[in-house]
C-alpha cells in the first residue's frame, strides 16, 4: 500500500503565507474601496450641488471617463508580456522596473483597476445621473424622461468606451504599461532624491 508523504515544512510555509497574503490583500482592497468611493462620491456631490446642467455633465463625464481609463490599464496589465521589460530593464530604460512589478502583482493591479475604481466609477455616475435628471426637472419639468435620457447616455458612453478602451488594450498592452509605469519611476525617484537631500 502506497501512503501519502507528509507535505514539506518550506510548502506548509508558503502556502500559510500566501493565505495570510491573500486575507491582507482583501482586508487593504476593502479599506482602499470604502475611501476612493467616499473621495470620489464627497467631490462629485459638492461640486453638483451648485453646479448647471452642462457643468454637472462633464463632472459625470470624467468620472466615467476615469473609470474606462482604469479599465484599459487593467487589461493591458493582464495582457502585457514580462519579456520585453526585460531586456529595457537591462538598457535602464525609465519605468522598465516598475513595469516589471505592475506584471508581476497583475492580479492585483487588475483587481484594483477593474473591480475596484471601474465599479466605483460606475456607482458614482449612475448616482450622478440622477442628479442632473433632477436639475433637469427642475429646469424642464420632466424626471422620468431627463432620467430615461442620462440614463441611456451614460450607460452608452460607458459601454462604447470600455469595448474600444479593451480593443486598445489588447492591441497595445505593452506601451499602456510603459506608459502608467513612468509615473511611478519618476514619483519613486523623487522621493529618492528627497532622502539623499537629508542624509547630506
Amino acid at each position: 500500500m502506497h501512503t501519502n508523504a507528509p507535505e514539506p515544512r518550506s510548502k506548509k510555509k508558503q502556502k500559510k503565507n500566501k493565505k495570510h497574503s491573500n486575507v491582507r490583500w482583501i482586508v487593504t482592497i476593502f479599506f482602499v474601496a470604502v475611501l476612493i468611493s467616499s473621495a470620489i462620491s464627497f467631490l462629485s456631490s459638492s461640486v453638483m450641488e451648485d453646479a448647471g446642467i452642462v457643468e454637472a455633465f462633464v463632472v459625470l463625464l470624467i468620472i466615467v471617463l476615469i473609470g474606462i481609463l482604469f479599465d484599459i490599464v487593467g487589461v493591458a496589465v493582464m495582457s502585457a508580456g514580462e519579456k520585453p521589460f526585460h531586456s529595457m530593464a537591462a538598457k535602464k530604460v525609465p519605468g522598465a522596473a516598475e513595469a516589471l512589478m505592475l506584471l508581476r502583482n497583475a492580479e492585483k493591479v487588475s483587481s484594483f483597476c477593474n473591480d475596484v475604481v471601474g465599479d466605483i466609477c460606475g456607482v458614482v455616475s449612475g448616482s450622478a445621473s440622477a442628479v442632473i435628471a433632477v436639475k433637469a426637472l427642475t429646469n424642464l419639468g420632466s424626471d422620468a424622461v431627463g432620467q430615461l435620457i442620462m440614463s441611456a447616455v451614460v450607460a452608452g458612453i460607458t459601454i462604447a468606451g470600455k469595448a474600444l478602451g479593451k480593443n486598445i488594450a489588447m492591441s497595445k498592452p505593452t506601451q499602456i504599461v510603459h506608459l502608467v509605469a513612468k509615473p511611478i519611476y519618476y514619483i519613486k525617484s523623487l522621493f529618492r532624491c528627497k532622502k539623499t537631500r537629508k542624509r547630506k
